[in-house]
């Protein structure tokens, strides 16, 4: 069957504000992220869609605490090793005494063990993280593009291509970052902060509480410059879409732009979300990138502070000068982890707000459930009946009253009116790309209802307006109206639908890769193509919705020719507007406001004189003279 649609959505994922990491994720650690409208109930869906990985991640969780705290251990041991060389420079220059070079080297071995041990836990459980989180990420797009596949047209005709792209890529994203990269550095900051704490208080209490009194003259400092610099960071995303936006915008329509020598306009429209944009960024990063140097002034501040304060203990044999540098050593990795703890609420309202949005894409409904007990016939006549339809996007608003029709098989039946009748509805209606809201549609005296979806759709070849071809060769494209068609098939299916010729005029021919857009070939040429995977197909039911329109006369006049040819002995419905084109119809259904008006064959319904022929006439009316 040969499904023809829209190949890419028209407009860009939304832009998703993220929070930085004061330290090597950038200035923006505090800044607040999307906030989830059910904080605790999407953690406890996230946590449950967990469960399976609940051991590896307590093991993930026992192996960062062992390697923060091996690494902790290191400055203490650092610091005898510094003690033990400082006693016995002052016992050689006293006669008292040497340097123990085998205490220190043995003091050396020690240290290099333990962080050994760190660096070998931390890979091991970043490993295992990441492991973990690639296979939610994996879990998340799998179930995503299953319900895909499952809900109903309703549900895309009213939400944005976008935005169901921005859940499968940018929500998923913000998920798989906090698993493989927050999460293991939440915990290891807490213990990072917990096990420093405890050394400098096992060092001196006094000097704990000089380097904790830095602590809040830095938030104080941090709180500042992010509240002055928040608005210019959001500012920068919001200018940033609309440029992004103007971008896309010109660079799609870059030939519409040009034909209308718009180019000036377009770069005039630039500058004005250009400027703005570059004000914005400029702020933004002017005063956040005030914070490390305050931070660092602040901090060497303190740095000083505890060396004189270490020094006049040393002197009072207080402490030791091994303990002053472990001290200093804590001291500089006290401050990053208290910043990253401080952002933990952002990270986990931006992870909350993205896993909202997935969950409930996966909770929408889906489609109606098939039947437990499908039809399956052995042969398909294509005899189509209409029965009392009534039908209406919402239940409101029936746009479809009392749509009764009765197709013989092999008929030809074109359904004509003004655009807005109904006539595109009737065929999704008779693809069950929805259903009705009343009556019945039946195959062969068969309720479609009765059949899979699958089954039923396998007996119509379809052709749109809009045709849709993906990124492969032509002949993959002509082939996928029958996955398992040999090459001389599909070339068959290609000449009848007068494909060959200009194919073999292409430098690669059949091999020929079509982009994305198919902007390679013609839009003519395109409708061909689509063309020749109906035909492929050897569909039951044909449906042709304006299949000609994009082609010249002259191709036009051949098709119609091959279509003649392919719509032998099958069921057709032909939904056109250039009433030209239909006149050899069997049938023609008249439609006007969802209704059928009139139905006849060409030469009866202009008889009438009735719609129909004010349609038709009004086709063929010369202009006035003014």
């Amino acid at each position: 069957m040969s499904m023809q649609g829209n190949s890419s959505p028209n407009s860009t994922p939304p832009m998703r504000r993220r929070g930085l990491g004061m330290g090597h994720g950038g200035p923006m650690a505090m800044m607040r992220g999307e906030k989830a409208r059910d904080f605790k109930g999407t953690m406890a869906k996230l946590i449950q869609y967990l469960g399976a990985y609940r051991l590896s991640i307590t093991f993930v969780i026992i192996l960062a605490i062992a390697s923060t705290v091996f690494s902790i251990l290191g400055p203490k041991y650092l610091g005898n090793a510094t003690t033990e060389l400082f006693n016995g420079v002052i016992a050689q220059f006293s006669g008292t005494g040497g340097i123990d070079f085998g205490a220190i080297g043995q003091t050396l071995l020690q240290v290099l063990g333990l962080y050994l041990l760190s660096a070998v836990f931390s890979y091991a459980q970043g490993w295992i993280m990441t492991g973990i989180s690639v296979k939610i990420t994996y879990r998340f797009r799998r179930d995503i593009s299953q319900k895909i596949n499952a809900m109903p047209l309703k549900y895309f005709d009213g939400t944005n291509h976008g935005e169901v792209l921005s859940r499968v890529t940018n929500d998923v994203d913000t998920v798989n970052q906090t698993l493989s990269q927050s999460l293991t550095q939440i915990i290891t900051s807490a213990a990072t902060v917990v096990g420093v704490l405890v050394m400098m208080l096992t060092i001196n209490w006094v000097m704990t509480l000089v380097a904790l009194a830095i602590v809040p003259i830095s938030m104080l400092f941090i709180t500042f410059i992010i509240n002055r610099s928040q608005r210019y960071f959001l500012d920068q995303q919001d200018f940033l879409g609309h440029v992004n936006g103007h971008v896309e915008e010109i660079y799609g329509g870059h030939q519409v732009v040009k034909a209308f020598n718009g180019e000036e306009k377009s770069i005039q429209q630039f500058d004005l979300y250009n400027q703005p944009l570059y004000e914005a960024a400029w702020r933004s990063q002017f005063l956040s990138g005030l914070m490390f140097p305050i931070m660092n002034f602040i901090g060497n501040l303190g740095y000083v502070a505890i060396a004189i304060l270490g020094a006049w203990l040393a002197v009072q044999q207080a402490i030791t000068v091994g303990d002053i540098q472990a001290f200093i050593q804590y001291v500089r990795s006290f401050t990053q982890p208290i910043t990253q703890l401080a952002n933990i609420s952002n990270i986990l309202q931006q992870t909350a707000a993205a896993a909202e949005r997935v969950f409930e894409f996966l909770a929408e409904p889906d489609e109606v459930p098939e039947t437990s007990k499908p039809v399956r016939l052995a042969e398909v006549r294509g005899k189509v009946e209409f029965k009392d339809v009534h039908f209406g996007y919402s239940p409101d608003k029936i746009i479809i009253n009392d749509f009764c029709a009765s197709i013989q098989p092999g008929q030809r039946v074109a359904i004509v009116g003004p655009t807005g009748a109904g006539k595109t509805t009737m065929v999704k209606l008779l693809m069950r790309f929805y259903d009705v809201n009343s009556g019945a549609i039946l195959v062969d005296g068969h309720d479609i209802r009765d059949f899979t979806r699958e089954d039923l759709r396998r007996m119509f070849g379809m052709v749109l307006q809009d045709t849709w071809l993906y990124n492969g060769t032509i002949m993959e494209n002509i082939r996928y109206g029958c996955e398992n068609a040999s090459d001389d098939e599909v070339i068959a299916a290609a000449k009848a639908a007068h494909v060959d010729h200009f194919v073999r005029t292409l430098p690669d021919g059949y091999s020929m890769m079509l982009n994305e857009e198919a902007s390679n070939v013609s839009q003519g040429q395109m409708q061909l193509i689509t063309i020749a995977r109906a035909i492929l197909a050897k569909p039951s039911i044909l449906i042709l919705d304006e299949a000609t329109s994009s082609v010249d006369t002259r191709t036009e006049v051949l098709i119609q020719k091959a279509m003649n040819n392919l719509m032998q002995n099958r069921t057709s419905f032909i939904i056109a507007h250039r009433l030209s084109t239909i006149r050899d119809a069997d049938l023609i259904l008249v439609m006007r406001d969802g209704d059928i008006v009139e139905q006849g064959t060409h030469e009866d319904l202009l008889a009438r004189g009735g719609f129909y022929a004010e349609l038709y006439n009004s086709q063929f009316e010369q202009p006035v003279a003014a």
